[in-house]
């Protein structure tokens, strides 16, 4: 049988000695020795067993997405949310394979299976490979580079074409690609070899990602648990919730000067929250008094002024419609107030649904007095909701992104997401649906719980499942690292300034190693 995957000549490789020890006894007769050894002192492969690499031995889909994941310099996830049912949680490759999903750079063989120990043939390896250093395009060159081209499976064509074009993976000596062979151990060294050696790509893996506005809320915590829940996150930016303004523009201080002074040791800004308790009267009595709203302002500039505040977070909810102009005024005049302290204003707002809820939110008008407006991309459905469904699907949130950005620059633009959802309980007949809100750790202890196996719906970019409880069916519209990420990604292409969480405490430890994958992967541009 030809070679199928043509060797680079050691020249073009790091020299390793011939009397060199060797991290395994089986290679010294292996093509691929310089590049087995060379890719395994970067720690991105591994032996079978031992001091055994197998050489000749096929490469499986676990080992391949493996060492995919480390060349991407991922983290291996140990999200409790998995459709697969073979792959087991105690599995050497599961935090691999829940980390190449999250991030849509490999799927499984079915909708509940990955097959992890099945060989990898070389188009599934060419459509690894292009999917996971974002190479598309056609099929152009293909027929003439490969004599039996009409062999490779239409959903590889453009990704053979791909790595053909960037040397990647080229024919044997027959000029044939041999698409359903499966492609050894020794072929795939030379081949992550070859892509360290495209000098962009090896540039930008050695990169640092752009840092984002990453903000995260305070609620149902402690000073210290808040703290503590920050330590393990990608929160740059602290929003716990001190300030309240009442209807004659008196403001409530539950300032914790610690805090800021943790804040400022650790490297974050802190944009403390200031919010209206959801009170539409209260609220509406003091956006129609100029007196009490420069009052607010007044008292609100002199807290930034004394505890060296960076900015704050205005959460201003269930506000009227009748009151659009005037919170609009309110707005510019505290903007003011905090620019000339040189500090800065986000402002919260919810998705434009043409209801009374949204309808105080003049997007455009906020958005020249604010430094940021917060896109909450939640309560699609909520507990008053007529009909059970997502809490936060991607259409949704895309809608929410896309019509704030028709007002409002990317640069001002910071993206909300959720870390709760909710379980529907559905009832029969024409009985409202009830549920409750879940955080996502409690979310997870109920699918572990119910052995439940989500089935990802790709339209929502969610996890959806169902179990019955005292005969009455409940379904949850999962919230994990997946459907985050693909919010995140959402917020990344968009050139969004930044994210948030509501709110800090509701996540699972997992979900920050899927944000900080996400944050990766997205900061490259191969």
């Amino acid at each position: 049988m030809c070679a199928a995957v043509v060797y680079i000549p050691h020249s073009s490789a790091a020299a390793v000695p011939a009397g060199a020890k060797q991290p395994f006894d089986d290679i010294g007769a292996s093509y691929a020795r310089e590049e087995i050894i060379d890719l395994y002192n970067r720690k991105i492969v591994t032996g079978t067993s031992g001091n055994s690499f197998s050489p000749q031995g096929t490469v499986t889909r676990a080992e391949l997405i493996t060492m995919l994941g480390r060349l991407l310099k991922l983290e291996p996830v140990g999200s409790t949310i998995t459709p697969f049912k073979d792959v087991a949680r105690n599995a050497w490759y599961y935090g691999w394979i829940q980390a190449a999903v999250q991030l849509e750079l490999a799927g499984g063989t079915s909708a509940a299976t990955f097959a992890p120990a099945q060989p990898v043939t070389r188009q599934e390896a060419a459509v690894w490979l292009a999917r996971a250093f974002k190479q598309t395009g056609s099929t152009a060159g293909l027929q003439t580079a490969f004599r039996d081209s009409g062999a490779i499976a239409a959903w590889a064509g453009s990704a053979a074409a791909a790595v053909n074009r960037l040397g990647l993976m080229k024919g044997d000596d027959t000029g044939a690609f041999r698409p359903l062979s499966p492609i050894t151990r020794q072929e795939t060294a030379v081949l992550i070899y070859r892509v360290l050696q495209q000098q962009k790509w090896a540039a930008e893996l050695e990169g640092q990602t752009d840092e984002r506005i990453v903000m995260g809320w305070q609620y149902g915590q402690t000073a210290a648990e808040y703290q503590a829940s920050v330590v393990q996150s990608n929160v740059n930016v602290l929003s716990p919730r001190w300030y309240f303004v009442g209807g004659n523009g008196t403001v409530s201080d539950s300032t914790a000067a610690s805090m800021v002074t943790w804040a400022k040791n650790n490297g974050k800004r802190i944009w403390p929250l200031v919010g209206n308790r959801f009170d539409q009267a209260a609220t509406h009595q003091l956006l129609s008094s100029p007196a009490a709203r420069t009052s607010a302002v007044n008292q609100l500039g002199a807290l930034v002024s004394k505890h060296g505040l960076d900015g704050l977070n205005l959460d201003f909810e269930n506000v009227a419609a009748a009151d659009k102009a005037a919170l609009t005024a309110f707005v510019t005049q505290l903007a003011a107030k905090l620019h000339a302290l040189g500090a800065v204003l986000s402002v919260d707002v919810s998705p434009d649904l043409g209801t009374d809820w949204t309808e105080a939110f003049d997007y455009a008008a906020l958005g020249k007095q604010a430094d940021y407006m917060v896109m909450m991309g939640y309560d699609e459905h909520y507990s008053g909701s007529m009909n059970p469904g997502s809490n936060a699907s991607l259409p949704y949130v895309r809608q929410a992104v896309t019509g704030l950005l028709q007002a409002v620059p990317a640069s001002k633009a910071i993206l909300a997401m959720p870390l709760y959802t909710r379980d529907w309980t559905l009832k029969q007949g024409p009985v409202k649906p009830s549920s409750v809100e879940l955080s996502l750790t409690a979310q997870n202890q109920l699918v572990s719980s119910y052995g439940l196996r989500p089935v990802w719906n790709s339209t929502l970019g969610q996890y959806v499942a169902s179990y019955t409880r005292q005969s009455l069916k409940h379904t949850i519209w999962l919230e994990d690292g997946r459907s985050l990420t693909a919010k995140y990604n959402l917020a990344a292409e968009q050139k969004l300034a930044g994210i948030a969480y509501w709110h800090i405490g509701g996540e699972s430890p997992d979900i920050w190693t899927s944000i900080r994958n996400a944050e990766k992967y997205a900061g490259y541009s191969f």
